[in-house]
């Protein structure tokens, strides 16, 4: 039996997980925000969802923490 992947699904997840770790960087975080969101979205319409899934739950925490520094270095300056 042949095991399905979801290429699309799994660079999302990938994406949105540096997304999470990187969300200091301020360019760099949008660009891999947008990646992965846009693929995890795209992910989601084919089989296997899982990683797809998480991809997209991961990728609306990403903006959450992008919006909270954004704001807090509005505030600092």
């Amino acid at each position: 039996m042949e095991k399905k992947s979801n290429g699309l699904g799994t660079a999302g997840f990938v994406l949105a997980l540096l997304g999470v770790i990187f969300c200091w960087l301020p360019v760099v975080n949008w660009i891999l925000w947008l990646l992965g969101f846009i693929f995890s979205l795209i992910g989601v319409f084919k089989q296997p969802k899982g990683l797809a899934i998480t991809g997209l739950i991961l990728s609306f925490i990403v903006i959450i923490l992008l919006l909270v520094v954004f704001g807090a270095v509005a505030a600092a300056i």
